[in-house]
């Protein structure tokens, strides 16, 4: 049994300590995403390490409208660690900061951190959430004038 100070410290068994969750991230995954309402996605995530500093995502997939069409589609970001999370940026030379996500353990036993962008006058709240299985879930919930959506995308690590 856990004591107080364990139940403290962002890990989880399958993911180990919250710096780590960079290091853990390393190789594919199959992404599943469901942007309510609107359209889903199925395709891969690869997060490759180009160097020491950063660790670079790209997926890759078919994107499936309401109206049915299937369209190809491919985004990138690039991640970096922290001493209890990591950082997101977008693709971009120079990188630019996309939000920073700080780590806990919830009640649940999932390793879970929240962040906030504002992109002009839309906001942008993201939840990145560690489970248990070796599985994780990303959802953005975009608001504003130019935007109004909620993204789910759940992440199975591939053989």
């Amino acid at each position: 049994m856990r004591g107080p100070e364990d139940m403290n410290a962002a890990t989880i068994d399958s993911w180990g300590d919250a710096s780590d969750i960079t290091k853990k991230l390393i190789g594919s995954w199959s992404l599943n995403r469901i942007i309510e309402g609107q359209a889903t996605m199925l395709g891969t995530a690869i997060f490759v390490p180009p160097d020491s500093r950063w660790l670079a995502y790209r997926e890759q997939g078919y994107l499936t409208p309401a109206n049915g069409t299937t369209m190809q589609a491919e985004r990138e970001y690039l991640f970096s660690s922290s001493d209890d999370g990591f950082k997101v940026f977008f693709g971009e030379d120079p990188p630019r900061l996309f939000h920073e996500i700080r780590l806990s353990v919830s009640s649940g036993g999932e390793l879970s951190g929240h962040a906030h962008h504002l992109c002009k006058r839309d906001e942008y709240r993201s939840t990145y959430t560690f489970l248990p299985d070796g599985t994780f879930v990303i959802r953005h919930v975009a608001s504003g004038p130019g935007k109004d959506y909620a993204m789910n995308t759940t992440y199975t690590r591939l053989p």
